[in-house]
Order: C-alpha cells, then sequence, then structure tokens
C-alpha cells in the first residue's frame, strides 16, 4: 500500500491554476475579440449584408451548445471535453470517434492560425519570404506553451487588453466618420439589421452559416476543466459568458462596419474586407493598425488553440486511445504534455507549407460540428433521458444545439464531407488494429485527481 501510494504521488498531474477570469480569459482571446472580422466581407456578401442579423442568430444557437459542454464539464471535469462526455455517457466507441475527430478540428486551428499569421506578417514586412513567416509562428506558438499553463494564463491577458484597446479606437474614428458624412435615407441606423430592399431567408441563414466561425473555439475551455480551481462552477460559467461577450461584441463590431461602408459599395477584397473598412473610415494609419491588430489576435487564437490540442491529446493518450508513452506523459517540472506541445507544433508548420488555409477552414469544421453534436447528444442522455427530475431546460437546449450542428454540418461542402469521412474511417481503421476487431478495452476515460495549487 505504501508503495503504491509512493508512486501515485510522483506520477506528475495537471496543476488546478486556473480561475474564472483565466478562462474566460483564455475563451475569448482562443475566439478572438476581433473574430467577426475576418469573415465579415464573406458573411456581407452571403447574407446580403445583413451581418448584424447573422451574429446574432449564430450567437443563440452557440449558446445552446455552451451550456451543453458547460454542463457536462460540470459532471466531468476532466480535459477529455467532448471525447470523455460522449464516451461516458452514450457508449465508449462514440467517445472514440468524437475524440477522432476533434483530434482534427483541434490540430487543424493552429496549423490555420500559423497560415495566417504568415499571410497578415507578410503585409507588414513583404522582404521575408512565406516559408520564414510559417517557421517563425509555428516556433513562437510551441515555445510559448511550454513554459506552461501559468505563463499562458498572463500572455493571454495582455493580448485580450491589447485588442480591446484597438477596438475601441476603431468604434471611435467608425463614430466619428458615421456623424461626420450625411446619411439622410430613413431607417440608415436599422438597415443593418433589416434591409426590407435586400432581406432574403435563405441568404441571411447562409450567412449564419458562415458567422457561426465566429464563436469556433469556445469549447476549448472545457479541455482546462483539470486546471481549473473550481471546475464544477466555473468551466459552465465561462463557456456561457464567452458565447455571450464574443456575440455582443462581434455584433457591435460589424454593426460599426456596416455603417461606415455601404451595401451597395463593393469590397475590393471579401476576404480582407474590415481592414478596408478601417481604411476608409480612419485612412491609412487605421488600416495598418487593424491589420497588426489581427496579426496579433491571430497568435493568441494559435497560442491557445495548440494549448488545447495539446491536452487533447493527453486525455486520449492518458485514456490509451492512442499512444499512451507519448502522448499520455506530462513533463515531471512543468507538468504540461510537452510531447503533444512539439507534435502539434511540427504539424502545424508543416501543414502550413503544404495545405492552403481555405481547405484547412473546410476541415476544421467537420471535426468541430461532430463534437458539438456529441456533446449535445450526451447532455441530453444524461440531464433528460437519465434524469428523474428532467424538464424543458434539459430538453430544449441540447436537441436545438444538436439540429443547428447538424444543419451545418449538412452543408459543408462535398470535399470537406469527404477528407473528413476519410479521417475518421483511418480513426476506425486504427481502433480495430489496436483492440482486435473491438473485442478489447477501446479506450479508458478515467482521470487522475489535478494536483491543487
Amino acid at each position: 500500500m505504501a508503495a503504491a501510494t509512493t508512486v501515485s504521488e510522483l506520477t506528475p498531474k495537471l496543476r488546478r491554476a486556473l480561475g474564472l477570469w483565466d478562462l474566460i480569459l483564455y475563451g475569448i482571446v482562443v475566439i478572438q475579440p476581433t473574430a467577426p472580422m475576418p469573415v465579415f466581407g464573406v458573411v456581407s456578401e452571403r447574407a446580403h449584408g445583413h451581418v448584424v442579423t447573422a451574429v446574432l442568430i449564430a450567437m443563440v444557437a452557440m449558446l445552446f451548445t455552451a451550456i451543453s459542454y458547460g454542463r457536462m464539464a460540470r459532471a466531468y471535469p476532466s480535459a477529455g471535453s467532448a471525447f470523455t462526455y460522449v464516451g461516458r455517457e452514450i457508449h465508449p466507441a462514440l467517445g472514440y470517434v468524437t475524440g477522432w475527430g476533434m483530434v482534427m478540428d483541434y490540430l487543424l486551428n493552429p496549423l490555420i492560425c500559423t497560415i495566417l499569421c504568415a499571410q497578415l506578417a507578410r503585409n507588414l514586412a513583404p522582404g521575408l519570404p512565406y516559408v520564414a513567416w510559417a517557421i517563425v509562428f509555428a516556433g513562437l506558438f510551441t515555445g510559448l506553451n511550454l513554459f506552461g499553463i501559468r505563463t499562458s494564463a498572463r500572455i493571454n491577458e495582455t493580448l485580450a487588453i491589447g485588442m480591446g484597446v484597438v477596438i475601441a479606437i476603431f468604434f471611435v474614428v467608425a463614430a466619428h466618420y458615421i456623424f461626420r458624412h450625411p446619411h439622410a435615407e430613413a431607417g440608415f441606423f436599422t438597415v443593418p439589421f433589416y434591409d426590407p430592399g435586400r432581406f432574403q431567408l435563405k441568404s441571411v441563414l447562409g450567412g449564419t452559416s458562415l458567422a457561426v466561425l465566429t464563436y469556433i473555439g469556445f469549447d476549448g475551455i472545457s479541455t482546462l476543466s483539470e486546471e481549473a480551481k473550481n471546475p464544477t462552477r466555473d468551466i459552465l460559467a465561462a463557456t456561457v459568458l464567452v458565447c455571450l461577450v464574443t456575440g455582443i461584441l462581434a455584433a457591435c463590431e460589424v454593426y460599426a462596419a456596416q455603417l461606415v461602408w455601404p451595401t451597395s459599395k463593393l469590397f475590393p477584397d471579401v476576404d480582407t474586407a474590415y481592414v478596408h473598412v478601417a481604411g476608409l473610415a480612419g485612412g491609412a494609419w487605421l488600416l495598418q493598425l487593424v491589420n497588426g491588430t489581427l496579426l496579433a489576435a491571430t497568435v493568441g487564437s494559435g497560442m491557445g488553440s495548440q494549448l488545447g490540442a495539446a491536452r487533447l491529446l493527453y486525455a486520449m493518450g492518458r485514456g490509451n486511445a492512442i499512444p499512451k508513452a507519448f502522448f499520455g506523459a506530462l513533463d515531471p517540472v512543468t507538468r504540461i504534455p510537452r510531447n503533444n506541445v512539439l507534435f502539434s507544433g511540427a504539424l502545424a508548420l508543416v501543414g502550413a507549407l503544404t495545405i492552403s488555409f481555405a481547405r484547412g477552414i473546410d476541415l476544421l469544421n467537420f471535426g468541430a460540428l461532430i463534437a458539438f453534436m456529441g456533446v449535445n447528444a450526451a447532455s441530453l442522455v444524461r440531464y433528460y433521458f437519465r434524469s428523474p427530475s428532467r424538464g424543458a431546460r434539459d430538453f430544449f437546449p441540447p436537441v436545438l444545439g444538436f439540429l443547428v450542428c447538424l444543419l451545418l454540418w449538412w452543408n459543408l461542402n462535398s470535399s470537406a464531407k469527404l477528407a473528413g469521412t476519410l479521417w475518421m474511417l483511418a480513426g476506425l481503421a486504427y481502433g480495430a488494429i489496436r483492440t482486435k476487431g473491438f473485442r478489447g478495452e477501446l479506450v479508458n476515460f478515467d482521470a487522475p485527481p489535478a494536483d491543487q495549487e
């Protein structure tokens, strides 16, 4: 008994160091306070100018899923996130499949951020080639995350404050531009919400499916459950609050942009539309400031998403879903999954040099929506079908969340669904080989307790 106790005490565990504010900051920076800016032009084009409406509808839809994430994190304070929830509540095989889809999602996020950072950096320093910038940013994300969770939390706070200041500057300059120019037409301030001459429900819903990308990343909060001081309370509160704050801030950002840039005026480039809006409102200096802010925001998102990827791989490795000796190991000093940080950093660099930004986004959505549907289904099973005190609040949020995510998944382009399906089949093949035809234990969801601060 003494020997067993000694081994348990010597085994490194994740440290409980994060409070509610740390979790909120982590979620906001992973999503990015500037999240609607990169997709502003694309959503405006699809929704015929109704970007604010699309963002607000998407906020309501994602809040349902956020509630499910928060409630499941309360029941299972594990770093496994959707992987654990589905496996424990529905079936281990479905948990494994969900986790395999999440691996694709989480590993693609830092890869996409590496690509975007390299492209934005070239706007500021075009003399350095894209390959060099990709190496710089993949190395930066990896290096920062190797310092551990405390350092990451402090960097998140600094990034959030800096982005907030720039957004405030944009609001002031945009307001000055709007009120300096005449706008005698009726309903000028309500057209961003509803333009009777351009409104089409199908178009707005199409724009909403794109606007949901504004919120992708909130689920990463649940991967820090084992490092939260009070996970049963703080994970649910942080997840819902991050979605709500992101939605309100995003709606304000795109509302101001729509008032500056008339819907009848074409963007020079829809992919960088918000940068052009900033240039119209404040000139070249604001254009460069917004471009630089988007770069900083993407650095924060890349760092945070790599942190989530490393911890998801750790949870799956610890559960023996993937090789435990490599993925389930923690550094004995920093108590972070160092192997996983290095692995995800290397993958981000290789991917940034081989695939396009658009293809990465398509594949990321495939894995993310599978995880969202899985969590909503797990929440429905636990709190409605298995609970003796079930009610409407236990039924409608997960059901609505599941249906919305299913609709969005169904509308992914065919190439993304094909590539995602091949990835899932590869995961099933690996599971079948490892368990000799699924006759052995597929995955162990038991998690050791984390150390207190």
